[in-house]
């Protein structure tokens, strides 16, 4: 089974349509997807209206669960819990934030604005979270990524010990920006075994944990 909660489309720095993407995942045997765009406040409320059209689309006609969200991206740390709570009153079921990563620029402070915000649920490859940080997401319930994604999933192995030792919440995600970037079954234990994560943690993370976090967020359209 397959789910993957991070992609992005050409309405950021994607390749293809929402609903080409929701399509293609469909072929490829996932059971769900959410499409999270790159945002920040310029364009927040167009790509969220976008978004959720193309995935009530793919609900209607094909009974396929493609979940609107977003991923606040290169935002001030300071202005992240803001416009978390602007995109869930706008329509999105799901707000990712752009973490830490070692490949990116990303404003220190970031992850921890992130793990504070009432309306993140999960902070997208972190990076070299703290200590602290993880601990305070296993308390908040925010859920921590590992990610298949190149460069971001350079520091996977850190997030993952992080999460051992303080029982912080792990999914696994694609973080696609094209078709060829969506998983397969084998592709994602593989990710999951090399990040650290044993074999019994697998169906945690790949399967159980992604469900949980859908079955709260409902069909496309419902307000959170």
């Amino acid at each position: 089974m397959l789910y993957d909660l991070h992609t992005h489309t050409f309405l950021s720095d994607g390749e293809l349509s929402p609903i080409e993407l929701i399509r293609r995942a469909m072929v490829a045997g996932y059971q769900a997807i959410a499409i999270t765009d790159h945002v920040g406040a310029g364009h927040l409320e167009r790509a969220i209206h976008e978004l959720i059209r193309d995935c009530m689309l793919a609900w209607e006609h094909w009974e396929f669960l493609a979940v609107p969200g977003v991923e606040l991206t290169h935002v001030p740390a300071s202005a992240i819990a803001g416009l978390a709570r602007q995109a869930k009153e706008m329509g999105a079921q799901l707000v990712l934030v752009h973490g830490e990563t070692i490949v990116e620029p990303v404003e220190p402070g970031t992850n921890l604005a992130a793990i504070k915000s009432q309306d993140v649920d999960i902070l997208a490859h972190p990076g070299l979270l703290t200590l602290e940080e993880a601990r305070l997401a296993a308390e908040r319930g925010i859920f921590l990524e590992v990610s298949a994604r190149r460069g971001h999933s350079l520091s996977n192995g850190h997030v993952v010990a992080l999460a051992h030792q303080t029982g912080a919440k792990l999914l696994l995600n694609s973080d696609a920006h094209g078709g060829r970037d969506l998983l397969s079954p084998s592709f994602a234990r593989a990710v999951a075994l090399g990040a650290g994560l044993r074999p019994d943690e697998l169906g945690e993370v790949l399967v159980q944990a992604p469900q949980r976090l859908l079955a709260v967020l409902g069909k496309p359209g419902a307000k959170t």
